[in-house]
């Protein structure tokens, strides 16, 4: 099948003064629009991957399933195409960012004592991951849990195992390309703003789906 650039909910500028419009423009027209070509590239011809949809092929990353001439190709960009598509549906302009509904924010007291306790800890995993990668709030059997991941992985891959594996239902890029323009080498800011533009209302539906065992499939 043939992947595409996704349309936004919102325009670049929206996420102001938060993440800034050159940022979001660069990163979505040319960062996240070359994982998607890419991707096609990989699939173009091969009969094994054109049968899968970008969650399955995120889901059979380090499995027989993707030839093992294409494991690294599918890895960077089936996981650039789902993490990006991922990303940009979590956030909202910060007039619109409302809270964690009833349900969610009950999982989120039970799991990490508060909603604070649970931004530190998303924090901490947002600001130690090591060069580029992703930080995660999901759902572990049925249990709220935080990680982050490398590159493009996602808790969603094979690859990714014991308690980094989960059902994602909030994500930050915390590669310098998300937030260098207006932060430099301030990512614990870039992280700490955040905050201000997350769409909770789709981190609702995602976590009442998770807790179901559906994975988001973008």
């Amino acid at each position: 099948m043939s992947f595409t650039l996704p349309e936004l909910g919102y325009t670049y500028e929206s996420l102001e003064p938060h993440i800034d419009a050159t940022t979001m423009t660069i990163h979505h027209t040319k960062h996240h629009n070359t994982y998607v070509t890419k991707l096609n590239g990989a699939c173009s011809g091969n009969a094994a991957l054109n049968g899968m949809d970008l969650l399955e092929l995120n889901q059979k990353v380090g499995t027989d399933a993707i030839p093992s001439d294409q494991q690294t190709n599918v890895r960077n960009n089936a996981g650039g195409h789902w993490n990006h598509s991922f990303f940009w549906s979590v956030l909202s302009a910060p007039s619109n960012t409302n809270g964690p509904s009833a349900e969610l924010k009950a999982a989120i007291d039970g799991a990490f004592g508060s909603l604070d306790e649970m931004k530190s800890k998303f924090n901490a995993a947002a600001a130690g991951r090591f060069g580029s990668g992703w930080a995660w709030l999901g759902v572990q059997d049925g249990k709220l849990t935080v990680t982050s991941t490398a590159n493009q992985d996602n808790p969603l891959m094979s690859t990714v195992v014991g308690s980094d594996a989960c059902i994602p239902i909030l994500g930050l890029d915390v590669w310098e390309h998300a937030y260098y323009l207006k932060y430099q080498n301030k990512r614990p800011e870039y992280i700490n703003n955040f905050w201000s533009v997350v769409n909770w209302d789709m981190v609702n539906v995602y976590y009442a789906d998770s807790v179901q065992g559906k994975v988001p499939k973008l």
